[in-house]
């Protein structure tokens, strides 16, 4: 048994009636303090002095513990949105959103986190998982750093790493393409994607719809999207 995992141990013996994390920082805590349901939780990024942020915890895939940074379902919240509203977070919590890149920073920037994507058009279903992921801060451009792919949806993130995040009102590494403007969305592009979850939801043209072009090609927009990210320690057979 490696040390994580032991102390992993310890933290779920806890004894009785006391929460290991009182103040969880994120989802995987919650989930150790005994929360088992999927749902809307507050963590406190800062600990018990700092603010609660309210966040949505996926308590099921892969042993559970994922903080939810992105949803598609239903194209009832816009994404084509500015610089200011990815840096702060939009949407509903229980359907669509995007978390906020100033959190996502915050949260991906304490100590080795992993990235699970996943992916569903009808009955079809596939996942991704990066066990390295990060996001810069502002100043840094929000810079994606994503590698170690495992899954069946195929290794699109690839192509984004150490991109800078862009929109359509701030693209900080132009090129000849505006690509957050042509595929209406806020992304990592490079020139320009190999996915864009973020782009225009049930469009299946011209390139701008919600594709993860390594399982369904570009002109596919995929219905159901779900990025999520805990911390590369944790281990579901500890559960």
């Amino acid at each position: 048994m490696n040390i994580s995992s032991y102390s992993f141990i310890l933290t779920w013996l806890a004894p009785q009636g006391k929460l290991r994390f009182p103040f969880p920082t994120e989802c995987s805590q919650e989930l150790l303090n005994g929360a088992l349901q999927s749902g809307e939780v507050d963590i406190y990024p800062q600990g018990k002095e700092g603010q609660a942020v309210r966040v949505y915890c996926d308590m099921e895939s892969d042993g559970g513990g994922w903080t939810v940074l992105q949803r598609r379902m239903n194209g009832k919240t816009d994404f084509y949105r500015t610089w200011s509203d990815y840096k702060t977070g939009f949407g509903n919590l229980s359907e669509e959103f995007w978390l906020g890149n100033d959190l996502l920073h915050n949260l991906t920037s304490v100590g080795p986190v992993s990235l699970r994507v996943d992916l569903q058009s009808g009955n079809d279903t596939a996942y991704a998982h990066y066990a390295n992921f990060s996001v810069d801060s502002e100043e840094r451009h929000y810079t994606l750093t994503v590698s170690g792919y495992t899954g069946t949806a195929g290794d699109s993130m690839r192509y984004h790493n150490g991109r800078p995040f862009s929109t359509w009102d701030k693209d900080v590494d132009p090129l000849d393409t505006h690509c957050a403007k042509d595929y209406k969305g806020g992304w990592w592009y490079r020139n320009c994607y190999k996915t864009n979850l973020n782009g225009l939801y049930g469009i299946n043209s011209n390139n701008q719809g919600v594709v993860w072009i390594d399982w369904k090609g570009k002109d596919s927009s995929i219905p159901f999207t779900e990025m999520k990210f805990r911390p590369s320690r944790f281990s579901p057979a500890v559960q």
